[in-house]
């Protein structure tokens, strides 16, 4: 057996090893959800005829010639009893390009279709594409919402840095297809984080937006919108309204964005967002839900303080540490929600939870009171309530 056969064999055992893994799920959790063991989607779920020439002719050594960096943030939909996430595949050159993979349960078995998808570009091509938003829209279309970037015309000579990132849009019917729209125009100059609600609302298209000033930070930007447009071709929103403002010292005094479309539910709308803060390590993501008026989704009902998910173990390390984000989850008709996070932009998890326990977790959490006396209080207020319900059943024994 030559070298190219042997490592042949070794890639395609591993691969094989890798992608019919059970996941394990994480039982002595917060009670709010179900961590998972491994990570659904690593780079090494990458198919092997991917990265690696297989023609022993051109390859005798067998190298890879494509090699796949990290696969993370991804959208998520199911369809025909299927589990598809849309992630972003980062390849070793940074471009990125999206992929869908599948499953047949939710949580492991996780496969890359055979070709990525082929996403027609606008006149203005694509410098790098990354994070979908998928949104089962009632008008019958899947929307993709992306960001695109592109290099900033207006940088100073060297800087290859400078850039300008807009949302994107493209609609399918099965994810194989994809139409793609006119980019959305905002007055905002930076729009990285945009999702389209599931829903008219008035006869129009509504979306959430983040305005931002610039391609890192969001300076003015006040945190997450809503904004409205009369039709997806040639979408254009004339006023963002912000809606959950980024504000001091909590977990998105930085910046904040939506992460999926929000789940529809008795209780409101149930949103998924992330929020960012620095620390003396960096910028830091965790991620937090709030829930909005069934009627009136730009009206937040609850919200509790602090964070929902934050990066713990192995998804505080990656290419860019201590990140948690998610632009992708799956309400099954069961109530079972799945939630597809990435940490810290290299790999893709799962954790599961009900409908149930996040509407009690999202309406019975005290809200942040915004300063260190008023969460002094608020944990006063549980140890009183506790003991007292302590000493009552006792009594009663």
């Amino acid at each position: 057996m030559n070298i190219f056969q042997k490592r042949l064999k070794q890639i395609q055992s591993g691969y094989e090893k890798l992608i019919s893994r059970p996941n394990v799920r994480i039982e002595f959790g917060n009670g709010i959800y179900e961590r998972y063991q491994y990570p659904i989607l690593t780079a090494a779920h990458a198919p092997v005829f991917w990265e690696y020439d297989l023609d022993p002719d051109t390859n005798p050594f067998l190298m890879k010639r494509f090699e796949i960096n990290a696969t993370f943030n991804a959208g998520a939909i199911k369809l025909n009893d299927t589990y598809l996430l849309v992630a972003r595949v980062e390849g070793a050159d940074r471009k990125s390009f999206f992929a869908v993979a599948e499953s047949p349960n939710g949580v492991d078995q996780f496969t890359f279709w055979d070709f990525p998808v082929h996403m027609p570009e606008t006149g203005e091509p694509d410098g790098n594409v990354y994070d979908m938003r998928l949104t089962q829209h009632e008008d019958g279309w899947i929307y993709g919402l992306f960001c695109t970037e592109r290099k900033d015309p207006g940088a100073k000579p060297g800087d290859e840095s400078a850039a300008i990132a807009q949302c994107a849009i493209a609609r399918t019917r099965d994810l194989k297809h994809w139409e793609r729209l006119p980019d959305l125009i905002t007055h905002s100059p930076q729009q990285r984080n945009v999702v389209l609600h599931p829903e008219f609302i008035q006869d129009k298209y509504a979306f959430y937006t983040r305005p931002q000033d610039g391609f890192i930070t969001a300076g003015s930007g006040g945190g997450i919108a809503m904004g409205f447009a009369e039709r997806i071709e040639n979408a254009k929103i004339d006023l963002e309204h912000i809606i959950d403002p980024k504000r001091y010292h909590t977990i998105y005094e930085v910046k904040n964005g939506l992460g999926p479309p929000p789940l529809k539910t008795t209780q409101g709308w149930l949103h998924l967002a992330h929020g960012v803060r620095q620390t003396a390590a960096g910028l830091r993501y965790v991620l937090y839900l709030f829930l909005t008026d069934l009627l009136n989704p730009a009206k937040i009902t609850h919200k509790p303080a602090g964070y929902f998910l934050a990066p713990q173990g192995e998804e505080c390390i990656g290419d860019v540490s201590n990140v948690v984000f998610c632009n992708g989850w799956i309400l099954d008709d069961d109530g079972h929600v799945f939630i597809y996070y990435a940490s810290s932009d290299c790999r893709t998890h799962v954790a599961t939870s009900t409908l149930e326990r996040l509407l009690n977790y999202v309406s019975n959490t005290p809200a942040d009171g915004f300063s260190a006396a008023a969460s002094r209080k608020t944990l006063h207020a549980l140890i009183e309530k506790n003991l007292s319900y302590s000493r009552k059943t006792l009594l009663a024994i």
